[in-house]
């Protein structure tokens, strides 16, 4: 087992300690977060109804290409009626407020990430509304974002070592915060904070494992996809779309990723909708990626 200590120190929104820098993460801490944890999460409220959540989703995925990905209307009002199903503690859902304030990108990119990682979802799964819910809760993936400083995750230059070793660090730190918030070190939610960018021939981080769980790969392809497709400061323009797919592709190719999930995400973009099982997926890259892109340059 891959032990995992803090570089830095986790702290919520308000202010609380949870876990202080240098510290290994021990079972015997985990279970000591989730007994702290019992009254800081208080009662739980629907996602969609949280300030603007709801027409925020529905104002993004009119853009392409997501346009296209949700141009069936079942698919829409399905993934609404899933996400209508969710439910959050107060502070998770302040942490929104919180990237909707101080970093939009972040807030959106959470949001979209979700309803993505929804669609997949549906589309993998067909029969099982109830895991689908309980293993992708809430635009929460990255909510370790919140102990990183807003102008690492703003810096349009290459970042420092020491600021990259910050952004790295928020999947551990997001794994202490909804281990604390939710009670649970081993549901999906909490391990989708954790995993996001670990890849399955053990080239991510924090723990450098052999990726396997489907649900963790939905989330890490869809976070991959938005990350491309949509605006970012490290870089002058977004990647296209068939550009995007063909990075993911080359993931796929280098066994960092799946193909199951791709399959599904090249099947959600193209109009007729085919049955994703019936997917060829092409290995000819005719793409161009954007120039100036400094997206892992680091600056010493």
């Amino acid at each position: 087992m891959t032990i995992l200590t803090t570089r830095y120190p986790v702290v919520t929104l308000d202010g609380k300690e949870l876990v202080p820098a240098n510290t290994t993460i021990t079972d015997d801490l985990l279970k000591q977060l989730i007994s702290d944890g019992r009254t800081a999460s208080g009662e739980f409220y629907p996602l969609v109804e949280h300030c603007s959540v709801k027409q925020d989703l529905i104002d993004s995925l009119a853009h392409t290409p997501y346009q296209t990905i949700f141009s069936q209307q079942i698919y829409l009002t399905e993934v609404l009626d899933l996400i209508s199903d969710t439910h959050l503690g107060k502070p998770i859902l302040q942490t929104l407020d919180y990237f909707k304030e101080k970093d939009y990108q972040t807030y959106r990119h959470s949001l979209m990430v979700f309803c993505l990682s929804v669609l997949l979802a549906r589309m993998l799964f067909p029969d099982d509304k109830k895991l689908i819910i309980h293993s992708i809760t809430g635009a929460s993936h990255d909510i370790g974002k919140i102990c990183v400083p807003i102008p690492v995750l703003q810096k349009k230059t290459p970042l420092t070592s020491e600021e990259y070793r910050q952004l790295k660090h928020h999947p551990i730190a997001g794994y202490i915060l909804l281990t604390y918030y939710l009670q649970d070190k081993e549901i999906v939610a909490t391990r989708l904070a954790r995993d996001h960018h670990e890849r399955m021939d053990g080239t991510g981080y924090p723990r450098g494992i052999l990726q396997t769980d489907t649900m963790v790969e939905i989330v890490m392809v869809a976070d991959v996809y938005d990350a491309l497709i949509m605006p970012r400061p490290y870089r002058p323009q977004s990647y296209d779309n068939r550009t995007a797919l063909e990075e993911i592709t080359t993931m796929a190719e280098k066994g960092k990723i799946g193909w199951e999930v791709l399959k599904a995400l090249i099947a959600l973009n193209r109009k007729n909708k085919p049955d994703f099982r019936d997917i060829s997926v092409s290995s000819e890259k005719r793409g161009t990626p954007p120039v100036n892109n400094v997206y892992g340059i680091i600056e010493d």
